[in-house]
């Protein structure tokens, strides 16, 4: 059973008077020496911090000691924050005179519904900030001690999600996985078995080689280098799951049809 905290115990009693303020924080892949100057200087003038699951407890850590820290994220089975929930408290207490940080894995603006908690607080009359983190893409490429981009060989990356709003279809990978393109995929883990069924469906080899990095810049992070065949086996095995990356990369010289095998192969040596 699912149970959404109670919202009336986390907003403010009264309005102070003051002008409140919302930031939308990224807190980059989870490494506390990864954040930026400036998301650091808006955690310690903080009132008030809304953090989601992924949160390094070290990354708490350093924010102002007085601030009031609440938990917003997603545990399955125990705890649901509806986002209407969520953009209601923090409009709420910056209404209340409170500078608000919605802390936030990664930045905001990539698969982060930093829009929509925006616009509540554009809504609200509320001033709101974005302040932008290390995205788990660029994190998991370091890991990995690979660039996302290789002259000659990749001149576009692209950044899909494997988890989409209810009722949406997934990105087509095949189709974004065009010569010269890195496909950095979030969220994926669950449907790593169908990615491998319409990438093989595809006409994509199966020896192609894929990448999975989860947990980038944390203590617990793990690599795999597998196949596009072994993947969901590979995975298993290994008892990966999420948070993590998968890559795929076509080379920049490389036919999309005939030359499915030679796909990956740069990143595989």
């Amino acid at each position: 059973m699912k149970m959404i905290p109670d919202l009336e115990a986390l907003l403010p009693s009264q309005p102070s008077g003051k002008h409140g303020k919302i930031s939308l924080v990224g807190a980059g892949p989870g490494a506390a020496d990864l954040l930026t100057l400036r998301a650091l200087r808006a955690m310690q003038a903080a009132d008030v911090i809304y953090f989601d699951r992924l949160i390094d407890p070290e990354v708490l850590e350093l924010a102002n000691p007085r601030a009031a820290q609440v938990f917003v994220g997603k545990d399955v089975g125990a705890c649901a924050w509806p986002q209407e929930v969520i953009n209601q408290m923090i409009v709420e207490a910056a209404r209340g005179g409170q500078h608000v940080v919605r802390l936030k894995s990664g930045d905001p603006s990539v698969f982060g519904r930093a829009d929509e908690e925006r616009a509540a607080a554009q809504a609200a009359g509320i001033a709101c900030d974005i302040i932008p983190g290390i995205t788990a893409a660029s994190a998991a490429a370091a890991v990995l001690g690979q660039s996302l981009t290789s002259r000659g060989q990749s001149d576009r990356v692209i950044f899909a999600t494997g988890t989409c709003k209810e009722g949406d279809s997934a990105p087509d990978v095949a189709a974004l996985l065009q010569p010269g393109t890195t496909v950095a995929l979030y969220m994926a883990t669950r449907i790593n078995r169908d990615l491998r069924r319409k990438l093989l469906e595809a006409g994509f080899d199966p020896e192609m080689p894929v990448q999975v990095v989860t947990s980038a810049s944390k203590r617990n992070e793990a690599v795999l280098r597998s196949t596009l065949e072994r993947l969901p086996q590979d995975m298993e095995d290994r008892g990966l799951s999420h948070p993590a990356i998968i890559f795929l990369r076509a080379p920049k010289h490389c036919d999309p049809v005939q030359t499915r095998a030679a796909l990956g192969a740069e990143i595989s040596q």
